[in-house]
């Protein structure tokens, strides 16, 4: 396990070049940068107060970090270079919105609100420069906000055609046209307690906070699903499990591993554990 030094809470994570990855202290906003072939971490950005930070993505391209700001309604972007903070968006009010993770496309980033029928968007210009935001109004299944916590992780389709978004109160994978918001539950896939999404090709690596079944219900775990080319069905293929995870939240792929952050919501929410950590295990 990689600790991250003196973090209050952990949520979301993002890898960088070759092994580097960069990790949120949730509920200070905090972000932590590490490598995972060493096994250390250390502070990289000291928020400004009443910061939160939840899941996050790198543009290595244009040197940004994109993190979702949670119950702050924000969404944040830092430069990947030195940590300053090139922008922030106010997509929803404070405590209105839960602005939960986000994902990058070929032309921006898509960022999932787990208490409204929405998804954000920031356009990215072809010289990196950010645009304006613009919502999306979502209908069908994703449409769902009945659940205390419901759109979360997000990735794309294999053929960039679509976005797959996971409702964690509906246990489901749905699948979303960005132009229009309709969304469709991907068959045969149940993913209790979902929470974050990893995509490489057509593999896609589910992490659910719990375990289905077994022993140690708390401990989560990850379902790594083989998807049709647009991601109409889906086949489980793989848990992963780990003595280590305990209330995993979300994962990021760094060759044949995954990073994936401890967030120990099973000590309260805040959580109230003494350590957060990232645990590295094979994909």
């Amino acid at each position: 396990m990689i600790v991250l030094p003196e973090a209050r809470s952990a949520e979301g994570i993002a890898a960088g070049w070759r092994s580097t990855f960069y990790a949120g202290d949730m509920f200070n906003g905090d972000i932590f940068r590490g490598d995972t072939r060493r096994g250390t971490a250390g502070l990289f950005i000291d928020a400004p107060a009443g910061r939160m930070a939840l899941g996050m993505t790198a543009d290595l391209g244009n040197g940004l970090l994109f993190v979702a700001g949670g119950f702050t309604g924000h969404a944040y972007v830092y430069d990947i270079h030195d940590g300053s903070t090139v922008a922030v968006y106010q997509f929803a009010e404070p405590n209105a919105g839960i602005i939960n993770d986000v994902t990058l496309t070929n032309d921006g980033a898509w960022f999932t609100d787990s208490r409204k029928a929405k998804l954000y968007f920031i356009p990215i210009s072809d010289n990196g420069r950010l645009r304006p935001f613009r919502t999306l109004t979502l209908t069908g299944p994703a449409a769902d906000t009945s659940g205390p916590f419901n759109n979360n992780g997000i990735s794309t389709t294999p053929d960039g055609t679509g976005l797959i978004v996971a409702h964690t109160a509906r246990g489901e994978l749905n699948v979303v046209n960005p132009g229009t918001g309709t969304s469709k539950t991907m068959k045969s896939v149940p993913v209790p307690n979902v929470d974050g999404l990893v995509r490489e090709g057509r593999t896609l690596w589910a992490v659910q906070f719990n375990r289905v079944g077994g022993e140690r219900p708390q401990a989560g775990q990850i379902s790594r699903i083989r998807l049709s080319y647009q991601s109409s069905s889906a086949a489980l293929e793989k848990v992963i499990l780990s003595d280590e995870f305990q209330v995993p939240t979300t994962a990021a792929k760094f060759g044949d591993r995954l990073g994936v952050v401890n967030a120990k919501f099973n000590t309260g929410f805040p959580p109230t554990a003494k350590e957060y950590e990232v645990v590295v295990v094979g994909s």
